[in-house]
């Protein structure tokens, strides 16, 4: 971003420069000399902290004062990135700290630059949980996000001899300067044990959970700010601490391993973000994980709604608890278990509570995504839960025998608990069975949970299934990560798009304006330019910024497809090889994903990128027509660099598998056209901006369905298509790995003989669509004005869209806005 001196607010100017110089010196107890990069961005984290602070403390005042509905989302991933450049946008102070840093003889953009992202998510789930914060706070709802305190990201990835290569995600190593211990609010967890059961004086069974290890669930508080207003919500996080944190008989017995034994494996607990579950070791602590959170969580909401309120009828009139995924699912169980339990509530009126409270949002296709825990391992670390989840099933159970008789089949296919084998419990079924509302994430998504995946859950509470496409906070994907654009755009139609993305729809007016085409282009030029700089300086490639930055960035997974992307890049190699002096329109091929670290298929093809790039890149006879880049530790604060600077957004999953997909929001706010399948929500952007201003390509849902009843044979292909062959050879025959001949045959032998996300059945109808846009790219007005077609038509895609319609059709909650009255 850039420092404009004019219009700055001189008064707070030097209130920031007072504050930064008092954090500074009686914080961290550093003056000018002393103190490094990374302390003067502390200084300047904990100024911005205290200018939240009274909106913070009365807001939360204010949700107390007026008892209104609150919103819990309960999310295992929370991937906010950094929080200095948001809070200070959010604040409208961006210019006044440029100003104050800089009379300081300190950069903000380098300060910025010292802040660690969170490690406290991984991919798009974790990011919709973010946007979602920013838009609760924008749109002045009264909410909250809960999660876990992972003392380590998912893991920092480094790239060696083109391998992946996991080292520890330290993110706290030089403490957070956002967020605040609340001890006071320390949380006894339970697991293990057993239940005992006894009878009261009317002959009632009472059950209780004996015997228990615990731990303590520990909360430490992030301020959430809305955009250009009063009210600073709350992201509470939990880290686990033991009981008892020293034995010192132990310790003095010299047992000094033993004597901290139970302190570490009490904060195991929050040590990681997703532990290998490749064990039953990690599937434990993973339970274990979600269980904590979940119930610390619980405890915390109803500790509130008490300071008000006695009777537990109303909860769900004053608390909507939203389930990210499965990952809290075994939330349902637990409220059952403490209204029971703890408040005396007979089972029919706590399962009315706990079904009215709840929501439930599905973000997966994939079968083996579908979440579901060996019901021994449920036994044996939540005995009490297992109970009740066998009771809930129980009920449920006979419902479907009484609208169905005789339908052994559906009961089967129906129940929570799955008996085919060993028995497990399906974390989906009870979280749909559980809510009063069940959704998708994108129409095809949707419809695709109602007809097929969840077809009989569908028929059986038709009325619980909707939809809410997903969305993208505007404030972090344009405002912040492409301020020069964000300028052009208000320069042209005010600011109001910051609140309001569908007044982007007023840039249409100007798709015939010569001087703003003009100065469009050179935004992307000079964010490309930028772009340049850093995979220059991060992986040593320069890369013409006269080519077509053609992006894949996202998780790795076989069905997101990343292997399509590399089988045309080798296409084209051998295209440019073979004719050397025919016109090519170049290409700078830019991949960035994290696969994870049991993945074994996920981390060979990051080591075929790798291998692909070396050969292409140091290929003097193609003349840098292509290069290919992988550019490590993909991460919200790279991504932020990535998007503004994109020409062509790769979204080619498999028809049928993506449930929504934000990147490709990301890149089409930003100015990128994306090539893409009919999958998630490239659907509904296709139906935004139109036909002619999307590349789309590959078979449908129902023409893959159609083919694979057919019976799908993809050795078929490689036979029939020459220059498909041709790359599959090339592969085969060692051409990237002649140090190690075989290296990528489990890849050929995948899309030879199995390929179930349909690579090769796709090969054909990609490049062809490749081809368009090399061919478009060459009419330079015309791709700049689709550009500006596809900015102009992001409106529906808002985050702030998507928590409108679950606050009206399935929280039923208002905004309530926050009065700070200046006279105090």
């Amino acid at each position: 971003m850039e420092i404009y001196k004019k219009n700055v607010d001189r008064k707070i100017v030097d209130d920031i420069k007072n504050k930064f110089l008092q954090h500074r010196r009686f914080s961290l107890a550093k003056d000018q000399y002393t103190a490094t990069v990374y302390d003067n961005f502390y200084a300047v984290a904990l100024t911005v902290r205290d200018m939240l602070i009274d909106k913070w403390i009365i807001t939360q005042q204010t949700y107390y004062n007026e008892n209104y509905k609150r919103i819990y989302y309960l999310s295992l991933e929370f991937l906010i990135g950094r929080a200095l450049g948001n809070s200070l946008l959010s604040l409208k102070i961006y210019d006044e700290f440029c100003v104050a840093m800089e009379e300081l003889g300190l950069d903000i953009e380098q300060l910025r630059d010292e802040e660690s992202d969170a490690g406290l998510g991984n991919g798009g789930l974790g990011r919709l949980a973010a946007c979602f914060l920013d838009s609760f706070a924008t749109l002045e709802y009264p909410a909250y996000g809960y999660g876990i305190r992972y003392d380590y990201g998912i893991f920092h990835q480094k790239i060696i001899d083109g391998h992946q290569i996991e080292e520890p995600d330290n993110w706290l190593k030089m403490g957070n300067p956002w967020e605040i211990e609340r001890p006071e609010f320390e949380i006894r967890i339970h697991f293990y044990g057993n239940v005992s059961t006894a009878k009261d004086e009317k002959g009632k069974t009472i059950y209780k959970w004996i015997n228990t290890k615990d731990v303590f669930a520990m909360p430490y508080d992030m301020p959430v700010p809305g955009y250009d207003n009063n009210t600073v919500n709350t992201l509470r996080l939990w880290t686990a601490k033991p009981t008892m944190e020293f034995d010192f008989q132990v310790f003095d017995a010299g047992n000094y391993m033993e004597a901290v034994e139970e302190k570490n494996r009490s904060e195991n607990i929050t040590r990681v973000l997703y532990p290998n579950d490749n064990t039953e070791q990690g599937k434990m602590l993973r339970l274990k994980q979600q269980y904590f959170f979940v119930s610390a969580s619980l405890i915390d909401i109803i500790r509130r709604f008490l300071k008000y309120n006695k009777d537990f009828k109303i909860f769900p009139d004053k608390v909507a608890i939203q389930l990210n995924d499965t990952h809290p699912a075994i939330a349902i169980p637990e409220l059952m278990r403490i209204l029971t339990n703890d408040y005396n509530i007979s089972w029919r009126d706590a399962w009315d509570i706990t079904i009215r409270t709840f929501a439930y949002t599905n973000h997966t296709l994939l079968p083996e995504a579908m979440e579901k825990w060996p019901v021994a391992l449920i036994e044996h670390l939540l005995p009490y839960h297992m109970r009740i989840i066998y009771k809930i099933n129980q009920e449920f159970l006979t419902a479907i025998s009484m609208r169905y008789p005789g339908d052994i089949d559906r009961l089967k296919r129906m129940s929570i608990i799955d008996e085919t084998g060993e028995k497990y419990v399906r974390m989906a079924f009870l979280a749909i069975v559980g809510s009063h509302s069940v959704n998708g994430v994108a129409k095809l998504h949707t419809e695709l949970l109602k007809n097929e995946v969840l077809k009989d859950f569908y028929e059986f509470f038709p009325d619980r299934f909707n939809n809410k496409t997903n969305g993208i906070t505007q404030r972090r994907w344009l405002l912040k990560a492409n301020p020069y654009l964000s300028d052009l755009i208000t320069e042209k139609i005010g600011d109001g798009w910051i609140k309001d993305l569908y007044q982007l729809k007023k840039l249409e007016s100007f798709i015939d304006d010569d001087e703003f085409l003009d100065k469009w282009h050179k935004i992307k030029v000079i964010n490309k330019v930028k772009l340049a700089e850093y995979i220059k300086k991060e992986v040593n490639i320069e890369v013409d910024i006269n080519s077509i930055f053609d992006v894949h960035v996202k998780r790795l997974h076989e069905y997101k497809r990343q292997l399509l992307n590399i089988l045309h890049i080798i296409h084209l190699y051998i295209e440019i090889k073979s004719k050397p002096d025919d016109d090519f329109v170049p290409r700078t091929f830019i991949f960035g994903a994290k696969a994870a670290p049991g993945y074994y298929m996920a981390k060979l093809i990051i080591k075929l990128i790798n291998s692909i790039a070396n050969v292409i890149n140091n290929d003097a006879y193609i003349k840098n027509k292509i290069k290919v880049v992988f550019l490590p530790n993909y991460r919200v604060s790279l991504a932020e660099k990535i998007f503004p600077a994109s020409d062509v957004s790769e979204q080619i999953s498999t028809a049928g598998k993506e449930a929504s997909g934000t990147g490709n929001m990301k890149f089409a706010l930003n100015g990128a056209l994306t090539i893409g399948t009919l999958d998630g929500a490239n659907i509904e952007i296709a139906e935004e901006v139109g036909n002619e201003n999307i590349f789309i390509f590959g078979l449908t849902v129902e023409e893959i369905k159609k083919l694979l009843m057919q019976g799908y044979n993809p050795r078929s292909y490689y036979d029939k298509n020459h220059s498909l062959k041709k790359v599959i050879d090339l592969i085969a025959n060692d051409f990237f790995s002649s140090d190690n001949p075989g290296l990528f045959q489990p890849i050929v032998d995948e899309l030879l003989f199995r390929d179930p996300y349909m690579h090769m059945a796709d090969f054909k109808s990609y490049v062809d669509c490749q081809k368009k846009v090399s061919h478009e790219f060459l009419d330079k007005k015309n791709w700049i004005k689709k550009t500006v077609i596809n900015v102009a038509n992001m409106g529906r895609f808002s985050s702030d869209r998507t928590i409108k319609e679950y606050a009206d059709e399935i929280w039923n909650a208002k905004p309530l806005p926050i009065v700070i009255n200046t006279n105090n």
